[in-house]
């Protein structure tokens, strides 16, 4: 028991240093530009048709459950508040981080502990190179840069298929469903649904590469790292999403 102590604590600090050193990198050069472009494109472009898919679905299974429960209320006219509701405040941030940590802090994890057991980072630092600079903090803030625009697109995919339901199964009107839902969302819930993302966005990138980079044990260890980024990136996910969701919630009513 001690001893998981001890290694717990020795993480935490570790990913501590990490999130230090890679926001510190940014006001610092050299600056790798040309490779945050490209990870912009690998993150952002490579997600995009997961995260469209997975909005617009998400939106319509929404609003047709919804639609059973407001129909025994008579309030079917309330389904576009629902959905833009739910979609907004969490479904979308949370899910969008899901898909992207799925695919990016999974690649990132496999990448990095590849090179790192293939001795390419080691080589990298004999050439004078820092590997956190030239490695890790390109990859942060390109997902920095396009996890809000992911957001946004899968909530406008949520809304466009809860609009579909609305429209074909609870026979709304499309004025009823997109006034309603446009009345409904405050700044603060536009606020709210694009503040996560951007703290989510550390967790994506940062978990991968740090059990990228303290992989061991050959292509085994590759595997492994993998495994755990996809698993420690999700709760992680998860639990910042209701610790925000409660500050947020506390702020607003104080």
């Amino acid at each position: 028991m001690e001893s998981l102590a001890k290694r717990t604590v020795l993480s935490v600090q570790e990913f501590t240093y990490l999130v230090i050193y890679s926001v510190r990198n940014a006001f610092s050069p050299p600056r790798y530009i040309v490779d945050t472009l490209a990870q912009m494109d690998t993150i952002g472009v490579g997600s995009l048709p997961i995260v469209l898919l997975t909005g617009f679905f998400t939106g319509a299974v929404l609003a047709l459950q919804t639609y059973r429960t407001l129909q025994t209320y008579g309030e079917v006219g309330l389904l576009g508040e629902a959905v833009a509701l739910s979609v907004v405040r969490e479904l979308g941030p949370v899910l969008t981080a899901l898909m992207v940590a799925g695919r990016t802090s999974t690649g990132i994890a496999s990448e990095l502990g590849s090179m790192l057991v293939s001795e390419q980072i080691d080589a990298m630092r004999a050439l004078g190179t820092d590997p956190m600079r030239k490695l890790v903090t390109p990859r942060l803030y390109a997902t920095l840069l396009t996890l809000p625009l992911l957001t946004i697109l899968d909530d406008f995919t949520g809304m466009i298929g809860g609009y579909l339901v609305s429209t074909n199964i609870a026979h709304l009107t499309a004025s009823e469903y997109w006034s309603t839902a446009y009345q409904s969302l405050s700044f603060e819930d536009v606020t709210q649904g694009l503040l996560k993302p951007l703290v989510f966005a550390f967790i994506v990138s940062l978990v991968g590469c740090y059990f990228g980079l303290r992989t061991t044990g050959g292509t085994e260890g590759v595997g492994r790292s993998t495994t755990r980024a996809m698993v420690v990136a999700s709760v992680l996910i998860i639990m910042l999403d209701f610790l925000i969701t409660q500050f947020l919630i506390a702020l607003r009513f104080a």
